[in-house]
């Protein structure tokens, strides 16, 4: 398997060599030297009681690079998650928080642990313990967590109120993504997805994609994945095929997506819908379609199956769908990959407005919430388009990590760190 954080690093030293190629852009070995590693690691173990009985759990929070701000991100509960998966995400973060312009630097954290496996009291007691054992490390100035796979709302709740009750304060921006009656935002819950769908009309626009006849196949049928398939049909879109952990349904003439999504809340599952075909998740990344939305974890689309894909447009709603040598694979195939750091980060964005709206006490209206998305993400493809992707004919991703990597270079330098 794809150690992550080696595929990361490798595509960042990538696009370093990539970048002496492109006149004007410069990009120094101090600024690659500090990149390669996070400035902060913490591994906690703690006992919880549980059904089984006294159980270890392994927890991970990595503050990558602070250089812009308080890092910035996710925390998830997986059964496979560890800290080089943790490092590479942090990585990620650092750089999908500059590229989208916000105050930040990148972090993220994760639990060892299939959430399906505890009761609703477990899991609360689990988040509170690994609270109790990283308040030291995070802050509403320090490090902010959120959700992010197999965490919500309910979970960052438990969190925040853990981390007021140790500290003695009301700190709502300590964690982000919380429910909406404690200082969560408008719009928190699918910014994600609406993110990356305004991505995707602009790539529609400048690849010659008329919604009303695309297809799209989304794998991964969670949150993110989900809510885009709700937004993309109602603008035309035909969604062909849906995925989850259990299996993946295809109907050429288009899903019913308000009936999946129905059934998926109801049975747990998309599998067996009524009317589609039964697929694997493997088969559905190869099917013949115009969009197709990589939406549950990393390294699904690899050097195997890179020449199998058949999409014109990749929107990478997962964290690290696509891996390194694949990239090189769909570029060379005039395959459009709108990378993670782009194309998922409508949810950090929100997320920072939430955060903005806990210190000033003011909170707005979903409107105002989804106008000043759009326009971030907007204008972060133009950027992108324009200035790096048309000028030195490069891929998304390439262009995507050059204008991260020269905002993070230009903060240090200021700082004097470089």
């Amino acid at each position: 398997m794809t150690n992550p954080f080696n595929d990361s690093m490798e595509r960042l030293r990538s696009v370093v060599v990539e970048a002496k190629k492109m006149k004007g852009i410069t990009i120094k070995n101090e600024t690659l030297k500090i990149l390669q590693e996070a400035k902060r690691s913490l591994h906690v173990n703690f006992p919880v009681k549980t059904k089984k009985g006294t159980e270890i759990i392994n927890g991970y929070r990595v503050q990558y690079n602070d250089a812009l701000g308080p890092t910035k991100g996710g925390l998830r509960f997986h059964p496979e998650v560890d800290h080089d998966e943790v490092k590479a995400l942090a990585f990620w973060m650092t750089l999908k928080n500059t590229l989208v312009n916000i105050p930040y630097g990148g972090g993220k954290g994760g639990i060892t642990i299939n959430p399906k496996e505890y009761s609703q009291d477990e899991l609360e007691a689990i988040s509170r313990e690994f609270i109790r054992q990283i308040h030291t490390f995070i802050g509403p100035r320090k490090d902010i967590p959120a959700p992010d796979v197999y965490t919500n709302p309910q979970v960052m709740g438990w969190m925040m109120d853990e981390f007021n009750k140790i500290k003695g304060e009301h700190l709502p921006g300590v964690i982000t993504g919380k429910p909406l009656s404690i200082g969560g935002s408008e719009g928190r819950s699918f910014s994600t997805a609406m993110g990356g769908y305004y991505v995707l009309q602009e790539a529609a626009d400048q690849y010659d994609i008329n919604p009303n006849k695309a297809t799209v196949a989304i794998q991964g049928f969670g949150n993110a994945g989900m809510h885009l398939a709700h937004i993309a049909v109602k603008d035309g879109y035909k969604i062909v095929a849906v995925s989850d952990s259990q299996g993946a349904v295809y109907d050429e003439n288009g899903l019913d997506v308000e009936k999946v999504i129905a059934q998926k809340k109801k049975t747990k599952t998309v599998k067996d819908f009524p009317g589609a075909k039964n697929i694997t998740n493997e088969a559905l990344l190869e099917l013949d379609v115009d969009i197709l939305v990589p939406a549950a974890l990393a390294n699904v689309i690899t050097e195997k199956n890179a020449k199998k894909i058949k999409a014109k447009i990749i929107l990478e709603l997962a964290n690290g769908p696509v891996t390194f040598e694949a990239d090189k694979i769909l570029h060379k195939n005039d395959v459009v990959v709108l990378p993670d750091i782009l194309a998922n980060a409508g949810g950090v964005t929100v997320s920072y407005y939430e955060w903005m709206q806990n210190l000033q006490g003011d909170y707005w209206d979903e409107k105002t919430i989804l106008n000043k998305l759009n326009k971030k993400m907007k204008e972060t493809f133009y950027t992108l388009h324009e200035d790096y992707v048309k000028r030195f004919d490069v891929d998304f991703r390439t262009a995507a990590y050059v204008h991260a990597i020269l905002n993070i270079q230009q903060a240090m330098i200021d700082k004097g760190w470089i």
